[in-house]
């Protein structure tokens, strides 16, 4: 019997098929995006998370999963890491092949309560099946024809993590998907969800410049001069584009 309700420290909300804003998670520390080398992951998707995250007060980590499939030099998906990196997100590598990473991932997770976000398929019930060895996680394999995740977590599960590996820690594994949507955020909020772009919001020319083709905008100076990187704007730019659709 509920006797009382209290006030939600934190929440992650996304659209749902009707466009009604459904709770994911409540009472989150931090946000878990996983992304993996299969299925090949989208980079406007993390870049929608990290914009959730922001506009939430939700603390984001990214965790790249299944690296035994990565190329010896990282390919690009070594260099889109390195780009968050570089941002100042904090970054986790992780395979269930050998448990690299598990340790530090562990460490991330201790103390905290934290959801696992991303992808059908990118592992983040593998993750749980390793990190909470004594649950039984209903794990599905890849699409043979497309390499894209099979949706086997439909609802979002919250475990209670009291080994001796992890302390104190509580893990929420959410349903995998292919887009989220951010139609509930405005475009100042998504402006302000990308982190480099801080420094320039204010310093245009005019003062409702939308950062598209106005003169004077301080935002597409930065892009020009290499301080934002151009496929982080442009991802910017598509999400902008989709709260007008």
């Amino acid at each position: 019997m509920v006797v009382a309700r209290e006030e939600r420290d934190s929440v992650l909300k996304r659209p749902d098929a009707r466009g009604q804003l459904k709770p994911v998670a409540a009472n989150i520390d931090q946000l878990l995006i996983v992304f993996a080398v299969e299925p090949a992951p989208h980079a406007n998707l993390i870049d929608r998370y990290l914009v959730a995250a922001e506009a939430t007060g939700i603390a984001p980590v990214l965790v790249l999963n299944k690296t035994d499939l990565l190329p010896e030099d990282g390919g690009e998906l070594g260099k889109l890491l390195e780009r968050y990196r570089d941002l100042g997100y904090p970054v986790v590598r992780t395979t269930t092949a050998t448990e690299t990473g598990l340790d530090e991932l562990r460490s991330q997770l201790e103390g905290r309560t934290s959801v696992f976000v991303g992808q059908s398929g990118v592992g983040k019930s593998s993750l749980i099946d390793l990190l909470l060895p004594d649950e039984t996680l209903r794990i599905g394999a890849l699409s043979e024809d497309s390499r894209k995740g099979t949706h086997t977590t439909t609802t979002a599960r919250l475990y209670t993590m009291s080994r001796a590996e992890v302390a104190d820690g509580d893990l929420i594994d959410s349903p995998g998907i292919r887009e989220f949507g951010l139609v509930h955020l405005n475009e100042q909020e998504v402006t302000d969800g990308f982190i480099e772009f801080h420094d320039y919001i204010g310093y245009c020319r005019f003062r409702d410049c939308r950062h598209r083709n106005e003169p004077g905008c301080a935002l597409l100076a930065a892009v020009e001069a290499g301080k934002i990187h151009p496929e982080r704007f442009a991802s910017y730019r598509r999400i902008l584009d989709s709260l007008d659709s």
